[in-house]
């Protein structure tokens, strides 16, 4: 069952990019404590209304999800969803969140190489494939749900991604600037990008997946794996 929070409309503040461990912190993207304190049947409805939405957006697309279309696919009233969600671009969102927080916990939990436990250089390649595949598949629901660029690039879950690649990039190129090169390598997967090259100029996904991994041997100077 598909669960997930409306994004806060008030970004956090930038987080310390490492803890005690030097690992960066998970942010949490949602607004502290909401989905703990909702009434038991204001959940229920929480979770039909965004299992109705991502059925919408399997079956026919996300120009398909509108407020009315998802209340009736979730049987529940209109004004549910607005109060819920506010408006479509807040269900959008919502309904992201769950595969955003799924991903910040195999960063920083998950098994290797995406997870800890292998080399910085593994992981670096491991996050690239790993976000185009999961852009790609979710292309037409990102592109959606996208703010305007300047607050996209603030975002909370661009945030805790860019943190993720300087941490990485610390450790395999300790005398670059990490922070240019870890916004640099985001714009590889953003998702704009992703569509521009694969729905405009045809590139298959594979040409991205092996784009990254070529730019992150020459970055790194590092032997590209087999």
């Amino acid at each position: 069952m598909l669960y997930a929070v409306f994004m806060s409309r008030t970004l956090p503040p930038l987080p310390d990019p490492q803890d005690a461990d030097g690992q960066p912190q998970l942010l949490a993207i949602g607004r502290p404590g909401e989905e703990s304190g909702l009434r038991a049947d204001a959940a229920r409805n929480q979770a039909k209304v965004l299992e109705a939405a991502a059925r919408l957006v399997a079956e026919r697309g996300a120009a398909a999800v509108t407020m009315e279309a998802v209340a009736t696919a979730a049987c529940v009233g209109k004004g549910t969803v607005f109060r819920r969600f506010g408006d479509r671009n807040g269900l959008l969102m919502a309904l992201l969140d769950h595969s955003a927080t799924q991903l910040q916990a195999d960063l920083m939990g998950g098994p290797p190489p995406l997870g800890p436990g292998a080399p910085p250089i593994e992981r670096l390649r491991a996050f690239g494939l790993t976000v185009l595949r999961r852009t790609a598949d979710q292309l037409d629901l990102q592109l959606a749900a996208q703010p305007e660029p300047s607050r996209r690039l603030a975002h909370p879950s661009h945030e805790v991604l860019a943190l993720h690649v300087r941490h990485l990039l610390t450790q395999v190129v300790p005398d670059a600037d990490c922070d240019v090169y870890a916004q640099t390598l985001m714009g590889c997967v953003d998702p704009a990008v992703v569509h521009h090259l694969t729905r405009r100029r045809g590139m298959p996904l594979e040409r991205l997946e092996e784009g990254w991994l070529d730019l992150v041997a020459r970055l790194a100077a590092a032997e590209r794996p087999h």
